[in-house]
């Protein structure tokens, strides 16, 4: 176990000198968080603004249903996943398991009840202003949809960052179907439970540092996002 002044300066060190591993970690956890959060947003934002404008049996079910899996156990997603993706399961011939493929799916199914849940109360709170002008003109449902989620935009960017948040600091799920493996799947939270294991408190310092001032720059990102939108709302 090393002197916690010497981890910190060694950890200082790292991330300064840019080191290989580290940056290879950085680079990985970002591609899988980014690419995950996409993934979710094509999926969640037309599913969320599609319940926020349409009124039919059971919406409230739904409703219940996507805010109950905004707390999904990231552990149970990954068993799911890992059983799908397994030599024994329905996906297994793909070969996806232990791949940064594997965590993108695993992200993606934690991050799009977030993302789905988030965006319908935007896109629902902004189709009171516009539902009348809406059914005056006969739009179809297909262009409600488009315009309100052009609208709320800058909203939405605040939802979509938020899951990416959510994303880059998941470890259960990743763990289980990535592997962890060195130079593949280890991303920045599995290689700190990692290092933090063996001892080697310096990298792990230096990865848990990248991780709070991404965490900084995605929170001061969402801010400025909410300041645009109501700066828009006002011109």
């Amino acid at each position: 176990m090393q002197d916690f002044g010497d981890a910190f300066g060694l950890a200082f060190a790292l991330v300064l000198a840019r080191d290989g591993d580290l940056m290879e970690i950085i680079g990985l956890s970002l591609r899988v968080s980014l690419c995950a959060m996409l993934v979710s947003s094509a999926i969640a934002l037309p599913f969320g603004a599609l319940v926020a404008i349409s009124r039919f049996s059971g919406r409230g079910a739904v409703i219940v249903l996507m805010n109950a899996l905004m707390g999904l156990p990231p552990v149970v997603v990954g068993l799911l996943v890992y059983l799908l993706l397994s030599n024994a399961g329905p996906l297994g011939s793909l070969g996806l398991l232990y791949t940064p493929s594997a965590m993108i799916i695993a992200q993606s199914i934690l991050i799009t009840p977030i993302i789905a849940a988030l965006a319908r109360q935007v896109i629902e709170d902004l189709h009171v202003e516009y539902a009348e002008q809406f059914r005056s003109l006969c739009v179809p449902v297909r262009t409600a949809i488009g315009a309100l989620l052009w609208d709320a935009r800058y909203s939405l960017l605040t939802v979509a960052l938020a899951g990416f948040g959510r994303a880059i600091a998941e470890v259960g799920a990743v763990i289980i179907v990535g592997g962890n493996i060195n130079h593949l799947t280890r991303v920045m939270t599995t290689a700190i439970a990692l290092e933090t294991s063996k001892g080697d408190l310096a990298l792990a310092l230096a990865l848990g540092m990248v991780l709070l001032a991404i965490a900084l720059v995605v929170n001061a990102g969402v801010m400025a996002l909410r300041s645009t939108a109501t700066r828009v709302a006002y011109a």
